[in-house]
Protein backbone atom coordinates (compact mmCIF):
# COMPACT_ATOMS: atom_id res chain seq x y z
CA UNK A 1 0.00 0.00 0.00
CA UNK A 2 1.31 3.27 -1.20
CA UNK A 3 1.99 6.25 1.68
CA UNK A 4 -0.66 8.64 2.06
CA UNK A 5 0.09 12.12 -0.05
CA UNK A 6 0.30 14.91 2.34
CA UNK A 7 -2.58 17.71 1.70
CA UNK A 8 -0.31 20.85 0.26
CA UNK A 9 -1.17 24.64 -0.64
CA UNK A 10 -2.08 25.01 -3.75
CA UNK A 11 -3.83 21.58 -3.63
CA UNK A 12 -3.77 20.65 -7.28
CA UNK A 13 -0.63 21.10 -9.07
CA UNK A 14 1.47 23.84 -9.85
CA UNK A 15 0.64 24.23 -13.21
CA UNK A 16 -3.25 24.19 -12.45
CA UNK A 17 -5.02 27.33 -12.64
CA UNK A 18 -8.36 27.24 -10.80
CA UNK A 19 -9.84 30.35 -8.92
CA UNK A 20 -12.97 31.33 -7.49
CA UNK A 21 -13.12 27.67 -5.79
CA UNK A 22 -16.72 26.14 -4.64
CA UNK A 23 -16.65 22.66 -2.83
CA UNK A 24 -19.47 20.57 -2.74
CA UNK A 25 -19.39 17.09 -1.48
CA UNK A 26 -21.18 14.58 -3.28
CA UNK A 27 -21.22 10.51 -2.36
CA UNK A 28 -18.04 11.12 -0.34
CA UNK A 29 -15.72 12.57 -2.52
CA UNK A 30 -15.47 16.81 -2.62
CA UNK A 31 -16.08 18.36 -5.80
CA UNK A 32 -14.30 21.91 -6.94
CA UNK A 33 -16.15 23.99 -9.65
CA UNK A 34 -14.26 27.30 -10.58
CA UNK A 35 -13.25 29.51 -12.96
CA UNK A 36 -10.05 28.50 -15.41
CA UNK A 37 -7.26 30.85 -15.37
CA UNK A 38 -4.30 30.27 -18.15
CA UNK A 39 -0.95 30.33 -17.04
CA UNK A 40 0.39 33.60 -18.57
CA UNK A 41 -2.79 35.06 -19.34
CA UNK A 42 -3.97 38.69 -20.47
CA UNK A 43 -7.00 38.42 -18.90
CA UNK A 44 -8.98 36.54 -16.12
CA UNK A 45 -10.45 33.01 -16.86
CA UNK A 46 -9.83 32.25 -20.51
CA UNK A 47 -10.09 28.71 -20.51
CA UNK A 48 -12.95 26.31 -20.54
CA UNK A 49 -14.21 25.04 -17.29
CA UNK A 50 -13.04 22.04 -15.65
CA UNK A 51 -13.36 19.31 -12.43
CA UNK A 52 -11.24 18.55 -9.81
CA UNK A 53 -12.00 15.79 -7.04
CA UNK A 54 -11.00 14.28 -4.02
CA UNK A 55 -11.95 11.73 -1.74
CA UNK A 56 -13.66 13.62 1.79
CA UNK A 57 -10.99 11.94 3.70
CA UNK A 58 -7.64 12.61 1.84
CA UNK A 59 -7.26 16.26 0.34
CA UNK A 60 -3.72 15.17 -0.72
CA UNK A 61 -5.49 12.79 -3.21
CA UNK A 62 -6.88 15.41 -6.26
CA UNK A 63 -8.12 13.90 -9.66
CA UNK A 64 -8.94 15.48 -12.81
CA UNK A 65 -12.24 15.18 -13.95
CA UNK A 66 -11.61 16.78 -17.66
CA UNK A 67 -13.11 19.62 -19.14
CA UNK A 68 -17.04 20.05 -18.15
CA UNK A 69 -18.13 22.91 -20.17
CA UNK A 70 -16.89 25.00 -23.04
CA UNK A 71 -16.92 28.71 -23.16
CA UNK A 72 -18.71 27.97 -27.26
CA UNK A 73 -21.28 26.33 -25.41
CA UNK A 74 -23.41 28.79 -24.64
CA UNK A 75 -25.49 29.78 -27.21
CA UNK A 76 -24.54 34.01 -26.45
CA UNK A 77 -21.02 32.74 -27.48
CA UNK A 78 -20.36 31.10 -30.71
CA UNK A 79 -17.33 32.18 -31.23
CA UNK A 80 -15.65 32.17 -28.04
CA UNK A 81 -15.03 35.94 -27.33
CA UNK A 82 -16.67 35.79 -24.04
CA UNK A 83 -15.20 34.17 -20.80
CA UNK A 84 -16.54 31.72 -18.05
CA UNK A 85 -16.75 33.76 -14.98
CA UNK A 86 -16.83 32.08 -11.96
CA UNK A 87 -19.19 29.42 -11.56
CA UNK A 88 -21.20 27.76 -8.84
CA UNK A 89 -23.24 24.24 -8.98
CA UNK A 90 -26.40 22.87 -7.06
CA UNK A 91 -28.24 19.80 -7.11
CA UNK A 92 -32.07 20.47 -8.30
CA UNK A 93 -35.02 18.73 -7.23
CA UNK A 94 -34.90 16.52 -10.04
CA UNK A 95 -31.13 15.27 -8.71
CA UNK A 96 -29.54 16.63 -11.42
CA UNK A 97 -26.84 18.81 -11.23
CA UNK A 98 -27.47 22.61 -12.53
CA UNK A 99 -24.17 24.72 -13.36
CA UNK A 100 -25.00 28.34 -13.18
CA UNK A 101 -22.29 31.15 -14.67
CA UNK A 102 -22.43 34.60 -15.92
CA UNK A 103 -20.26 35.44 -19.64
CA UNK A 104 -18.27 38.73 -19.33
CA UNK A 105 -19.61 41.05 -21.72
CA UNK A 106 -23.51 40.42 -20.58
CA UNK A 107 -25.00 40.92 -17.60
CA UNK A 108 -27.87 37.47 -17.51
CA UNK A 109 -27.19 34.34 -15.95
CA UNK A 110 -26.27 30.93 -17.76
CA UNK A 111 -27.49 27.39 -16.60
CA UNK A 112 -26.03 24.27 -17.74
CA UNK A 113 -27.02 20.80 -16.34
CA UNK A 114 -25.48 17.29 -16.14
CA UNK A 115 -26.74 14.00 -14.67
CA UNK A 116 -23.38 13.68 -12.51
CA UNK A 117 -21.22 16.23 -10.84
CA UNK A 118 -18.46 16.18 -13.11
CA UNK A 119 -19.94 14.84 -16.47
CA UNK A 120 -20.21 17.09 -19.39
CA UNK A 121 -22.85 19.73 -18.71
CA UNK A 122 -25.03 20.83 -21.27
CA UNK A 123 -26.63 24.20 -21.77
CA UNK A 124 -30.12 24.52 -20.26
CA UNK A 125 -31.20 28.08 -20.17
CA UNK A 126 -31.30 31.49 -18.52
CA UNK A 127 -32.43 32.83 -15.62
CA UNK A 128 -35.68 34.62 -16.14
CA UNK A 129 -38.77 37.08 -14.57
CA UNK A 130 -42.19 34.86 -14.85
CA UNK A 131 -42.73 36.74 -18.00
CA UNK A 132 -39.92 35.71 -19.87
CA UNK A 133 -38.09 38.47 -20.05
CA UNK A 134 -34.23 37.40 -18.88
CA UNK A 135 -33.03 38.66 -15.25
CA UNK A 136 -30.75 41.52 -15.58
CA UNK A 137 -31.87 42.93 -18.62
CA UNK A 138 -35.81 43.87 -17.95
CA UNK A 139 -35.43 47.63 -17.27
CA UNK A 140 -34.46 48.42 -13.75
CA UNK A 141 -32.50 44.72 -13.11
CA UNK A 142 -29.28 45.78 -11.78
CA UNK A 143 -26.58 43.56 -13.74
CA UNK A 144 -25.62 40.45 -12.38
CA UNK A 145 -22.37 38.54 -11.88
CA UNK A 146 -20.85 35.71 -10.11
CA UNK A 147 -23.71 33.34 -9.15
CA UNK A 148 -23.73 31.64 -6.05
CA UNK A 149 -26.44 28.84 -5.25
CA UNK A 150 -28.51 26.80 -2.91
CA UNK A 151 -31.49 24.66 -3.40
CA UNK A 152 -33.55 23.42 -0.63
CA UNK A 153 -36.70 21.39 -2.13
CA UNK A 154 -38.44 23.15 -4.59
CA UNK A 155 -37.04 26.84 -4.08
CA UNK A 156 -33.32 27.98 -5.17
CA UNK A 157 -31.27 31.35 -3.85
CA UNK A 158 -29.73 32.60 -5.86
CA UNK A 159 -27.23 35.55 -5.10
CA UNK A 160 -25.28 37.78 -7.32
CA UNK A 161 -23.60 41.35 -7.91
CA UNK A 162 -21.06 43.44 -8.71
CA UNK A 163 -20.11 46.80 -7.02
CA UNK A 164 -17.62 48.85 -7.29
CA UNK A 165 -16.86 51.82 -4.52
CA UNK A 166 -18.52 55.07 -5.88
CA UNK A 167 -21.00 53.37 -8.05
CA UNK A 168 -24.37 54.46 -6.76
CA UNK A 169 -26.69 52.77 -9.94
CA UNK A 170 -25.60 49.16 -7.73
CA UNK A 171 -26.83 48.76 -4.47
CA UNK A 172 -25.59 45.19 -3.28
CA UNK A 173 -25.34 41.88 -3.19
CA UNK A 174 -28.80 40.51 -4.96
CA UNK A 175 -31.29 37.00 -3.49
CA UNK A 176 -33.58 35.71 -6.20
CA UNK A 177 -35.46 32.63 -5.62
CA UNK A 178 -36.34 31.23 -8.52
CA UNK A 179 -38.87 28.15 -9.08
CA UNK A 180 -38.37 24.01 -9.44
CA UNK A 181 -37.65 24.18 -13.59
CA UNK A 182 -34.27 26.09 -11.70
CA UNK A 183 -34.80 29.35 -14.30
CA UNK A 184 -37.89 31.28 -13.63
CA UNK A 185 -38.15 34.07 -10.88
CA UNK A 186 -40.68 32.58 -7.77
CA UNK A 187 -39.27 35.96 -5.79
CA UNK A 188 -37.46 39.11 -7.10
CA UNK A 189 -34.31 40.00 -6.50
CA UNK A 190 -33.70 41.76 -3.08
CA UNK A 191 -30.64 43.25 -1.63
CA UNK A 192 -28.54 40.89 1.45
CA UNK A 193 -25.32 43.15 1.71
CA UNK A 194 -24.79 47.10 1.04
CA UNK A 195 -22.63 48.24 -1.49
CA UNK A 196 -20.30 51.11 -0.36
CA UNK A 197 -22.36 54.41 -1.11
CA UNK A 198 -25.45 52.38 0.99
CA UNK A 199 -23.75 50.60 3.67
CA UNK A 200 -24.12 53.75 6.30
CA UNK A 201 -25.39 52.49 9.55
CA UNK A 202 -25.17 48.69 8.22
CA UNK A 203 -23.00 47.45 10.03
CA UNK A 204 -20.65 46.35 6.91
CA UNK A 205 -18.46 49.63 6.76
CA UNK A 206 -15.13 49.03 5.24
CA UNK A 207 -16.23 45.55 4.40
CA UNK A 208 -19.01 46.33 1.80
CA UNK A 209 -19.87 43.96 -0.76
CA UNK A 210 -17.47 43.54 -3.60
CA UNK A 211 -18.29 40.19 -5.95
CA UNK A 212 -18.02 36.60 -5.30
CA UNK A 213 -21.39 35.85 -3.71
CA UNK A 214 -21.25 32.34 -2.45
CA UNK A 215 -24.28 30.94 0.01
CA UNK A 216 -23.82 27.91 2.75
CA UNK A 217 -26.00 26.46 5.29
CA UNK A 218 -24.41 25.18 8.72
CA UNK A 219 -27.66 24.21 11.35
CA UNK A 220 -29.97 26.34 11.05
CA UNK A 221 -27.58 29.72 10.00
CA UNK A 222 -27.24 30.75 6.35
CA UNK A 223 -23.49 31.81 5.80
CA UNK A 224 -23.12 34.65 2.95
CA UNK A 225 -19.80 34.58 2.23
CA UNK A 226 -18.36 37.28 -0.65
CA UNK A 227 -15.03 39.44 -1.49
CA UNK A 228 -15.09 42.98 -0.07
CA UNK A 229 -14.39 46.27 -1.26
CA UNK A 230 -10.96 45.59 0.44
CA UNK A 231 -9.86 43.20 -2.31
CA UNK A 232 -7.73 40.34 -1.01
CA UNK A 233 -10.80 39.41 1.89
CA UNK A 234 -13.49 37.00 1.94
CA UNK A 235 -15.63 37.98 4.43
CA UNK A 236 -19.40 36.80 5.87
CA UNK A 237 -22.38 37.60 7.34
CA UNK A 238 -24.72 35.06 8.56
CA UNK A 239 -28.59 35.17 9.14
CA UNK A 240 -31.43 32.77 10.02
CA UNK A 241 -32.85 33.11 6.70
CA UNK A 242 -31.54 33.04 3.16
CA UNK A 243 -32.98 36.52 1.73
CA UNK A 244 -33.03 38.79 4.44
CA UNK A 245 -31.86 39.48 7.70
CA UNK A 246 -27.88 38.85 7.26
CA UNK A 247 -25.39 40.75 10.07
CA UNK A 248 -21.29 41.32 9.25
CA UNK A 249 -19.53 39.31 11.05
CA UNK A 250 -16.06 39.47 9.96
CA UNK A 251 -13.07 37.91 7.88
CA UNK A 252 -12.93 34.49 6.95
CA UNK A 253 -9.27 34.82 5.27
CA UNK A 254 -6.94 37.65 2.92
CA UNK A 255 -4.93 36.57 0.27
CA UNK A 256 -2.17 38.48 1.96
CA UNK A 257 -2.60 37.58 5.52
CA UNK A 258 -3.55 41.62 6.62
CA UNK A 259 -5.26 41.83 9.92
CA UNK A 260 -3.36 38.70 11.25
CA UNK A 261 -1.26 40.12 13.99
CA UNK A 262 -0.32 36.10 15.46
CA UNK A 263 3.11 36.03 13.65
CA UNK A 264 3.52 39.68 12.54
CA UNK A 265 2.08 43.45 12.61
CA UNK A 266 -1.42 43.10 11.23
CA UNK A 267 -0.67 45.85 8.82
CA UNK A 268 2.05 43.69 7.50
CA UNK A 269 1.40 42.00 4.19
CA UNK A 270 2.49 38.97 3.78
CA UNK A 271 2.18 38.01 0.16
CA UNK A 272 0.88 39.59 -2.94
CA UNK A 273 -2.68 39.88 -2.71
CA UNK A 274 -5.59 40.38 -5.23
CA UNK A 275 -9.13 39.56 -5.62
CA UNK A 276 -10.15 36.89 -3.71
CA UNK A 277 -13.60 34.35 -4.37
CA UNK A 278 -14.64 30.72 -2.51
CA UNK A 279 -16.46 29.08 0.25
CA UNK A 280 -16.54 27.24 3.20
CA UNK A 281 -17.58 23.05 3.40
CA UNK A 282 -17.74 20.36 5.55
CA UNK A 283 -15.55 17.35 5.10
CA UNK A 284 -14.96 14.60 7.35
CA UNK A 285 -16.58 16.89 10.73
CA UNK A 286 -13.55 19.55 9.82
CA UNK A 287 -14.62 22.57 8.11
CA UNK A 288 -12.59 24.32 5.57
CA UNK A 289 -12.50 28.07 3.65
CA UNK A 290 -11.37 28.29 -0.17
CA UNK A 291 -9.65 30.56 -1.62
CA UNK A 292 -7.30 31.55 -4.13
CA UNK A 293 -4.01 33.67 -4.55
CA UNK A 294 -1.84 35.00 -7.08
CA UNK A 295 1.25 34.12 -9.50
CA UNK A 296 3.07 35.14 -12.27
CA UNK A 297 2.97 38.53 -10.99
CA UNK A 298 -0.10 39.50 -12.78
CA UNK A 299 -4.19 38.96 -11.84
CA UNK A 300 -4.52 36.56 -14.16
CA UNK A 301 -3.10 33.27 -13.21
CA UNK A 302 -4.37 32.57 -10.00
CA UNK A 303 -4.25 29.12 -7.99
CA UNK A 304 -6.73 27.44 -4.99
CA UNK A 305 -5.74 26.95 -1.85
CA UNK A 306 -7.78 25.78 1.55
CA UNK A 307 -7.24 26.10 5.37
CA UNK A 308 -9.15 24.55 8.08
CA UNK A 309 -11.97 27.14 10.02
CA UNK A 310 -13.33 26.87 13.24
CA UNK A 311 -16.28 27.98 14.55
CA UNK A 312 -17.18 29.79 18.04
CA UNK A 313 -20.22 28.62 20.43
CA UNK A 314 -21.90 31.74 18.68
CA UNK A 315 -21.11 30.71 15.03
CA UNK A 316 -18.89 33.24 14.50
CA UNK A 317 -15.17 32.06 12.35
CA UNK A 318 -11.69 33.36 13.63
CA UNK A 319 -9.51 34.53 10.88
CA UNK A 320 -6.96 31.90 9.59
CA UNK A 321 -3.66 32.48 8.38
CA UNK A 322 -2.32 31.28 5.05
CA UNK A 323 -0.52 28.46 4.90
CA UNK A 324 1.44 25.90 3.02
CA UNK A 325 -0.08 22.65 4.75
CA UNK A 326 -4.07 23.59 4.82
CA UNK A 327 -5.28 20.35 3.53
CA UNK A 328 -2.88 18.57 5.50
CA UNK A 329 -5.08 18.91 8.55
CA UNK A 330 -1.78 19.94 10.34
CA UNK A 331 1.95 20.34 10.02
CA UNK A 332 3.80 18.87 7.22
CA UNK A 333 6.77 16.37 8.11
CA UNK A 334 9.82 18.18 8.73
CA UNK A 335 11.76 16.39 6.10
CA UNK A 336 12.31 15.42 2.47
CA UNK A 337 12.11 17.77 -0.74
CA UNK A 338 9.75 20.74 -0.73
CA UNK A 339 9.16 22.97 -4.33
CA UNK A 340 9.19 26.65 -3.54
CA UNK A 341 5.56 27.27 -5.18
CA UNK A 342 4.32 26.30 -1.73
CA UNK A 343 5.45 28.86 -0.08
CA UNK A 344 2.42 30.49 1.67
CA UNK A 345 4.13 34.21 2.51
CA UNK A 346 6.56 35.90 -0.09
CA UNK A 347 7.23 39.77 0.12
CA UNK A 348 10.57 42.05 0.06
CA UNK A 349 11.94 45.30 1.94
CA UNK A 350 9.39 46.93 -0.65
CA UNK A 351 5.81 46.43 0.84
CA UNK A 352 3.05 46.12 -1.60
CA UNK A 353 -0.31 44.45 -0.62
CA UNK A 354 -1.46 43.92 -3.90
CA UNK A 355 -0.38 42.34 -7.74
CA UNK A 356 -0.10 44.62 -10.26
CA UNK A 357 -3.85 46.07 -11.25
CA UNK A 358 -5.08 44.68 -14.34
CA UNK A 359 -3.52 44.77 -17.78
CA UNK A 360 -0.15 45.77 -15.92
CA UNK A 361 3.04 43.46 -14.65
CA UNK A 362 4.02 43.60 -11.30
CA UNK A 363 6.84 45.72 -10.54
CA UNK A 364 10.56 43.96 -11.20
CA UNK A 365 11.44 44.70 -7.76
CA UNK A 366 9.24 42.08 -6.42
CA UNK A 367 9.73 37.93 -6.16
CA UNK A 368 6.94 35.84 -7.58
CA UNK A 369 5.64 32.59 -8.36
CA UNK A 370 5.76 31.44 -12.05
CA UNK A 371 6.75 28.06 -13.96
CA UNK A 372 8.75 27.50 -17.12
CA UNK A 373 7.17 26.47 -20.45
CA UNK A 374 3.02 27.58 -21.55
CA UNK A 375 -0.19 26.95 -20.21
CA UNK A 376 -0.86 23.20 -20.19
CA UNK A 377 2.69 22.23 -19.81
CA UNK A 378 3.09 20.41 -16.47
CA UNK A 379 6.16 22.12 -15.55
CA UNK A 380 6.85 22.02 -11.79
CA UNK A 381 6.21 25.67 -9.98
CA UNK A 382 8.97 28.05 -8.31
CA UNK A 383 10.18 31.15 -7.35
CA UNK A 384 11.47 33.96 -9.54
CA UNK A 385 13.63 37.06 -8.83
CA UNK A 386 14.61 36.89 -5.17
CA UNK A 387 16.52 40.05 -5.03
CA UNK A 388 18.23 41.57 -2.12
CA UNK A 389 16.05 41.06 0.83
CA UNK A 390 13.37 39.05 -0.96
CA UNK A 391 12.13 36.45 1.66
CA UNK A 392 9.79 32.78 1.04
CA UNK A 393 7.85 31.83 3.90
CA UNK A 394 6.47 28.05 4.33
CA UNK A 395 4.26 26.92 6.92
CA UNK A 396 4.10 24.52 8.98
CA UNK A 397 6.83 21.46 9.41
CA UNK A 398 6.81 19.24 12.58
CA UNK A 399 10.46 19.40 12.97
CA UNK A 400 12.60 17.01 14.57
CA UNK A 401 16.60 16.41 14.79
CA UNK A 402 16.94 18.44 11.09
CA UNK A 403 20.72 18.97 10.74
CA UNK A 404 21.00 19.85 6.96
CA UNK A 405 19.24 22.13 4.69
CA UNK A 406 19.93 21.63 0.64
CA UNK A 407 18.18 24.51 -1.70
CA UNK A 408 18.33 24.43 -5.28
CA UNK A 409 18.94 27.73 -7.13
CA UNK A 410 19.60 29.02 -10.42
CA UNK A 411 19.87 32.52 -11.61
CA UNK A 412 22.37 35.49 -12.27
CA UNK A 413 23.06 35.94 -8.20
CA UNK A 414 25.54 36.07 -5.67
CA UNK A 415 24.77 36.24 -2.34
CA UNK A 416 23.42 33.47 0.20
CA UNK A 417 20.05 32.49 1.48
CA UNK A 418 19.72 32.56 5.19
CA UNK A 419 17.14 30.03 6.89
CA UNK A 420 15.16 31.51 9.86
CA UNK A 421 12.29 30.20 11.33
CA UNK A 422 10.20 33.54 11.59
CA UNK A 423 10.13 35.96 9.21
CA UNK A 424 12.16 38.89 11.38
CA UNK A 425 14.15 36.30 13.39
CA UNK A 426 18.03 35.22 13.34
CA UNK A 427 19.57 33.52 10.86
CA UNK A 428 19.90 29.77 11.55
CA UNK A 429 22.37 29.26 9.04
CA UNK A 430 23.52 31.17 5.84
CA UNK A 431 23.51 29.19 2.23
CA UNK A 432 26.01 30.81 -0.45
CA UNK A 433 24.46 30.86 -3.78
CA UNK A 434 26.15 32.02 -7.14
CA UNK A 435 25.91 32.91 -10.69
CA UNK A 436 24.09 29.32 -12.75
CA UNK A 437 21.72 28.90 -15.59
CA UNK A 438 20.77 25.34 -14.38
CA UNK A 439 18.89 24.41 -11.18
CA UNK A 440 22.16 24.01 -8.71
CA UNK A 441 22.30 22.24 -5.34
CA UNK A 442 23.57 24.18 -2.06
CA UNK A 443 24.13 22.52 1.21
CA UNK A 444 24.20 23.64 4.41
CA UNK A 445 24.54 22.58 8.46
CA UNK A 446 21.74 23.78 10.42
CA UNK A 447 20.21 23.02 14.02
CA UNK A 448 15.82 23.78 13.54
CA UNK A 449 14.50 23.55 16.83
CA UNK A 450 11.97 20.55 17.35
CA UNK A 451 8.52 21.33 16.86
CA UNK A 452 6.11 22.46 15.11
CA UNK A 453 7.57 25.78 12.98
CA UNK A 454 7.64 28.03 10.16
CA UNK A 455 10.41 28.05 7.66
CA UNK A 456 11.65 31.32 5.88
CA UNK A 457 14.29 31.67 3.25
CA UNK A 458 15.45 35.18 3.04
CA UNK A 459 18.05 36.10 -0.25
CA UNK A 460 20.68 38.79 0.47
CA UNK A 461 23.29 39.71 -2.51
CA UNK A 462 23.36 40.92 -5.83
CA UNK A 463 21.37 39.82 -8.92
CA UNK A 464 18.06 37.58 -8.80
CA UNK A 465 17.39 34.07 -7.84
CA UNK A 466 14.91 31.44 -8.39
CA UNK A 467 14.76 28.99 -6.08
CA UNK A 468 12.82 25.57 -6.94
CA UNK A 469 12.82 23.40 -3.91
CA UNK A 470 14.24 22.83 -0.41
CA UNK A 471 15.29 19.71 1.29
CA UNK A 472 15.30 19.52 5.37
CA UNK A 473 17.56 16.02 6.60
Amino acid sequence: MTAKKQGLNPYLPSWEYIPDGEPYVFDGRVYVYGSHDRFNGHAYCLNDYVCWSAPVDDLGDWRYEGVIYRKTDDPLNPDGRMCLYAPDVTVGPDGRYYLYYVLDKVSVVSVAVCDTPAGKYEFYGYVRHADGTRLGEREGDEPQFDPGVLTEGERTYLYTGFCAVGDKSRHGAMATVLGPDMLTILEEPVFVAPSEPYSQGSGFEGHEFFEAPSIRKKGDTYYFIYSSIVFHELCYATSKHPTKGFVFQGVIVSNNDLHIDTYKPADKPMYYGGNNHGSIVEMGGQWYIFYHRHTNGTNFSRQGCIEPIGFREDGTIPQVEMTSCGPNGGPLVGRGEYPAYLACNLFCKDEAPYTGGPGEWMDSRFPKITQDGRDGDEEIGYIANMRDSATAGFKYFRCEGIRKVTIKVRGYCRGAFEVKTSWDGPALCSIPVDFTNIWTAYTADVAIPDGIQALYFAYKGAGGASLASFTLE
